[in-house]
């Protein structure tokens, strides 16, 4: 077997340039996911059961379908139905010419939001309860001892998992190419289809998704250390206070 090496070299740097609507669709379903995903893991823990039990459902839900379905179901499915809605009640809107990405947005942020919610949650369940109540106890009110001392005990617990996931969603945003995005994937699959080189855009993209994977590891470790030392800073102070 014989590789096309010019070939190789040419689409290699071509993906590189797809990669910031790769980091874009991660990015923003983040972002888009954090604060429900922190909403639906706090009322877990303080059982509040109107948001609790339809947040413990929909977890249950997505981490149980592939997220190829959910794809299907929103590039697919609801377009089609709004289409046919819209044109039943006299609308000029066109769902077909919005911008692909955006449903790519849609499907990663709604499987972002289950798994951060199970990251949040287990992550704060970590911090011991005696902590809350020494914040409260030197003056804090219970948005302060959160913010605080909670959540950056917190956070040094989720950034591995938090790490995790982001990888995970990096290598999931490959199928954004089903909705027609031009991401790392797609690039290299149309570049390939011209004369049929597979085998060396499959190696192309292989080592993009490396290098991509393995910055944002190292970015992370270094999060990590630096929320390490904060969360031991706000825990020294409460102490401190507590002791005065």
């Amino acid at each position: 077997m014989f590789l096309n090496y010019e070939y190789m070299v040419q689409t290699f740097f071509l993906c590189l340039k797809a990669v910031p609507v790769t980091i874009n669709i991660t990015f923003v379903s983040f972002v888009i996911a954090f604060v429900p995903a922190l909403g639906i893991a706090l009322c877990r823990i303080k059982k509040i059961n109107v948001i609790a039990v339809p947040g413990k459902l929909y977890v249950s839900f997505i981490r149980g379908t592939p997220i190829v379905l959910h794809i299907l179901v929103v590039y697919s499915l609801i377009p089609s139905f709004l289409s046919s809605f819209f044109k039943v009640m006299d609308f000029s809107i066109n769902v077909f010419n919005l911008n692909p990405i955006l449903y790519a947005y849609i499907v990663f942020s709604l499987n972002s939001i289950a798994t951060l919610s199970e990251i949040f949650r287990s992550a704060l369940i970590t911090v011991n309860r005696g902590q809350y109540e020494a914040g409260l106890s030197v003056g804090l009110t219970g948005w302060q001892t959160f913010m605080r001392i909670i959540f950056p005990q917190a956070a040094v617990s989720a950034i591995p998992n938090i790490c995790t996931f982001i990888v995970t969603l990096i290598k999931n945003t490959s199928l954004a190419f089903m909705m027609t995005v031009k991401d790392i994937t797609a690039v290299a699959k149309i570049e390939a289809s011209y004369g049929y080189n597979y085998i060396e855009s499959y190696i192309d993209i292989f080592f993009v998704y490396i290098i991509v994977c393995a910055s944002v590891q190292f970015l992370f470790r270094c999060i990590e250390k630096k929320l390490f030392f904060c969360g031991i800073k706000g825990v020294q102070d409460v102490s401190s206070k507590k002791c005065s």
